[in-house]
């Protein structure tokens, strides 16, 4: 795994990715599929979206792990607005509450591939977050590949 301050096409941001042993088309497949969003995504409980399969344009809602996973089973995490602003060649972005956040990629690197967290600087805290989706990342994938 590697953590590194990288340009994207929206700026200078802090980038968490790894190689994972599969196709960068099985790897989209789960990036993109929200019924698997919560699957990898530690800080995502639900998603409420029209479409299974995002794309640029694609709005919904996610629910966020919040104090019913410490608290009991009664208290859930905030439902807040997201847009996915871009999706094209294996690299998508979006806005949570109207506020940028991680831009997802894959790289193809022949039978591997290389899945990308873009942090925005200011939410670098978040790093540790997307080091947990990428270990679950791979999980899936292992999984999945056997």
């Amino acid at each position: 795994m590697t953590v590194a301050i990288e340009r994207t096409p929206d700026g200078r941001r802090l980038v968490v990715a790894r190689t994972v042993d599969a196709p960068a088309e099985t790897v989209w497949s789960i990036l993109t599929d929200t019924a698997r969003w919560p699957e990898w995504g530690p800080s995502v409980a639900a998603v409420d979206c029209p479409e299974r399969f995002i794309q640029s344009g694609s709005r919904g809602y996610i629910e966020t792990v919040g104090p019913g996973t410490f608290l009991g089973p009664d208290r859930s995490g905030l439902r807040v607005p997201f847009r996915i602003t871009t999706c094209a060649d294996y690299r998508w972005t979006w806005r949570v509450a109207g506020v940028p956040a991680t831009g997802h990629r894959v790289e193809s690197r022949g039978e591997n591939c290389r899945v990308a967290f873009e942090i925005p600087l200011p939410a670098a805290a978040y790093a540790p977050v997307c080091r947990r989706a990428l270990v679950a990342i791979g999980r899936i994938v292992r999984d999945a590949t056997g």
